[in-house]
């Protein structure tokens, strides 16, 4: 049990420092082969920088709106944003800005794609239609035969985005409960009838391009075109659901008006003087807390390193696009995490003076520490909640360079967290004998 203790951690700590390794010394990346269900997956180690550190590309894209009523252009210009940055973070980019630009009766889409220099194959991409498409299961497929069901709805049904009249948002009369109604043409009411009534019991997959975005069960076979998604669904997810639907419905063509590729806004040298900044200031503290707390210090340097591997680590496993905002988030997060070897410091120091035995004073100072340590550790994050603002709150911020801070500062503060509490412990258990 004793070895395994050590090992355990050891590997640990070598597969951290395998992952925190540059990319320029040409680590294999990890690779997962889920083929057998039919999805390919591939994950790789990178670090990825945010279009202030390292640039990337500019694109705009042009909507064609002749083809929409009035009152649609608003949902349709909306659900080609979201499509569009579903397409950005499928082509492999972490926090893409893209905006909506409206002027008189132009509807334009901007995109900002941090780190993309080969704009060709992402305007490729990005720059079609969005496609709506109605799947069911695959039989007669030996590799699907024992995959989960959603994995099954691979066959097409030749049901598009073209049958679809409108997607609105409707209520249960019984229930009161949110669902997406569906109004076919009448070519789109017989493919759907023939649909249903061969897929009763059973799932029908809706695709946005790839993208499933509902798998509902037929109950019965619907003639009349019209159709109902029923589900736990929100008001609020419910209107999502039918406007992705409304986007593969209406032909909405997206043409590119500009490309151009930005450098970073810093410049390389800003970046060099914030690392080196960082650096310092770092070191400055390391300094401190060895001649203020002589070897008790130097666990908590200790500490201080691991967990900056560990945070870097979950940067690069996530990712996460490191911009400044989220650099300075991540140096703040150190200052918690000393904070946290300063209280349990103290409590232990405290109870030395008292003529305590030293475990006993290590397990008094850790334990009246953490009331603490857990009040200011709860109170940043709630902060960071804020700031990240998942539900898209209108009256909070929205921006990728705020969020990314957020972001930064809230896996430094858990991290520091558990290495405050956690790995110190367990060095000064190791380390720090009276």
């Amino acid at each position: 049990m004793r070895i395994l203790k050590v090992l355990i951690p050891l590997l640990l700590l070598l597969l951290i420092i395998w992952i925190d390794l540059p990319e320029n010394n040409k680590i294999p990346s990890l690779t997962i082969d889920t083929t057998s269900i039919g999805i390919n997956f591939r994950k790789e180690f990178k670090t990825h920088l945010g279009l202030d550190l390292k640039g990337g590309s500019h694109l705009v894209f042009d909507t064609d709106m002749s083809k929409v009523k009035a009152n649609d252009i608003n949902d349709a210009l909306n659900s080609a944003r979201d499509i569009i940055e579903k397409r950005v973070n499928f082509f492999g980019v972490s926090e893409p800005s893209v905006q909506t630009i409206k002027s008189e009766k132009n509807y334009r889409i901007s995109v900002d794609l941090p780190g993309i220099t080969n704009t060709s194959e992402a305007v490729q991409v990005i720059g079609q239609i969005a496609q709506l498409s109605f799947k069911e299961e695959a039989t007669g497929d030996a590799k699907l035969a024992t995959a989960p069901a959603i994995f099954r709805l691979t066959k097409e049904t030749g049901l598009t985005g073209r049958d679809v009249k409108k997607a609105t948002v409707a209520f249960d009369p019984q229930t009161g409960k949110p669902q997406v109604k569906l109004d076919f043409t009448s070519e789109g009411t017989k493919k759907f009838g023939n649909i249903t009534s061969r897929n009763v019991g059973k799932q029908i997959s809706i695709f946005i391009d790839q993208f499933p975005i509902s798998a509902p069960v037929v109950q019965q076979p619907i003639t009349d075109g019209n159709a109902v998604i029923t589900g736990n669904f929100t008001v609020e997810e419910a209107k999502k659901l039918a406007v992705a639907i409304n986007s593969g419905a209406l032909p909405i063509p997206i043409k590119m008006v500009e490309q151009r590729s930005i450098g970073p806004t810093l410049g390389s040298l800003e970046v060099k003087k914030s690392v080196y900044a960082g650096v310092a200031g770092l070191t400055m503290v390391m300094i401190f807390m060895i001649l203020y707390y002589k070897r008790l210090g130097l666990i908590a340097c200790m500490a201080l390193l691991i967990y900056g591997l560990i945070s870097l680590a979950i940067f690069k496993t996530i990712p996460v696009v490191l911009t400044l905002p989220g650099v300075a988030g991540f140096i703040l997060s150190i200052g918690m995490a000393v904070d946290s070897n300063i209280l349990i410091f103290e409590r232990i120091k405290e109870e030395l003076r008292k003529g305590r035995d030293f475990d006993i004073a290590i397990r008094l100072g850790f334990g009246r520490a953490i009331d603490a340590i857990k009040d200011a550790n709860i109170t940043t994050l709630l902060v960071a909640f804020i700031l990240f603002n998942p539900l898209n709150w209108d009256f909070l911020p929205q921006f990728g360079l705020v969020r990314g801070f957020a972001l930064t500062l809230a896996i430094g503060v858990i991290t520091s967290l558990f290495t405050g509490v956690v790995i110190t412990k367990r060095l000064i258990n190791i380390f720090y004998k009276k």
